[in-house]
């Protein structure tokens, strides 16, 4: 008994830190795919730049797949409606996000963006009416004095495009609620298919019709041969990134993976530098430690919330039962 008790707590402890260590590939991942998207902003529109992130995302997971035995028919069952609409707030988030890149430096973008755990708490309390007590709107509250600090409104340092990354946490955090509320199953490959396609139906129209209406922040330019590798690239770092992630969270709980998203900034700072030269600035600094004091307060308290729900049902569980 004490072997097999011994045995099942070190698989659980190896899954938790394979998971740990998912989450840090997955999170430390993304800035790359961040700074190719910041590079060929400068040549194309950033919604055509992500149209090819999307499309590449989705060949890249057939080739795979074509490789594990999987077929084109098998990923089209598993694109459902929700799936759909998931990737589609995917696509908006990547669209405001990619944006804000062209204007703004990386870690300076991906800092306002980690205001996303407090813009999911109001949204989780206003759509799906989850009780929010007064200690995590109070880190609700310092997680966007943090925003409005990196913001500094009024001031030109950033300017309008600081906005974009709000926007893209609003969508964001949208797609997080959309994946709470109406929860479904499917594989890894599934998963990254479907939104790759869902990237595609909703960014394709998007292009197309600023092109007809000569719309140059939108419309189609033809990339040069140059860049097709980098959306290659966007597409491997982008599946790789996401599959890590979800990998993450087959292994260990979210509680404690939560914190691990802002390893984010450390490798978006590191990009940012060794690829544009930015450094950020004390203000960015202050916000990035403010938005993180809120979000990893919001991520404890959120444990504590769960924990406590566990011992109440396993008290009720453990309680005596009347037989009639």
């Amino acid at each position: 008994m004490t072997t097999t008790t011994a045995s099942t707590d070190s698989h659980t402890s190896n899954a938790g830190l394979h998971g740990i260590l998912f989450m840090v590939a997955g999170m430390s991942l993304a800035p790359l795919m961040d700074g190719t998207a910041k590079y060929l902003s400068a040549f194309i529109s950033p919604v055509e730049v992500s149209l090819g992130r999307f499309l590449c995302q989705a060949i890249i997971v057939l080739v795979i797949a074509g490789f594990m035995g999987r077929s084109f028919g098998s990923l089209m069952k598993e694109v459902n409606r929700i799936q759909l609409v998931r990737g589609a707030c995917l696509a908006i988030c990547s669209i405001f996000f990619f944006t804000s890149l062209k204007y703004m430096p990386l870690a300076d973008a991906i800092a306002i963006f980690f205001v996303q755990p407090m813009i999911l708490t109001v949204l989780s309390a206003v759509v799906l009416k989850e009780k929010v007590g007064v200690r995590r709107w109070a880190a609700v509250v310092v997680g966007m004095i943090g925003a409005l600090i990196i913001i500094r409104p009024g001031s030109s340092a950033l300017g309008w495009p600081s906005l974009l990354p709000l926007a893209a946490a609003t969508s964001f955090a949208v797609y997080l609620v959309l994946t709470r509320k109406l929860a479904g199953s499917a594989s890894l490959l599934g998963i990254q298919f479907a939104t790759g396609i869902a990237g595609v139906l909703t960014l394709t129209p998007l292009v197309v019709i600023a092109s007809l209406l000569g719309l140059e922040a939108a419309a189609w330019t033809t990339p040069d041969l140059t860049h097709l590798p980098l959306f290659v690239l966007m597409g491997i770092i982008s599946f790789a990134s996401h599959g890590c992630i979800v990998l993450a969270f087959d292994r260990a709980p979210a509680s404690v993976l939560a914190p691990l998203s802002y390893t984010e900034i450390i490798s978006a700072t590191i990009v940012g530098f060794v690829l544009f030269g930015d450094i950020p600035d004390m203000f960015v600094w202050l916000g990035v430690a403010l938005i993180a004091g809120g979000g990893l307060y919001i991520a404890h308290r959120e444990r504590t919330a769960a924990k406590r729900q566990a011992e109440s049902e396993e008290l009720v569980d453990s309680s005596p039962k009347r037989h009639y």
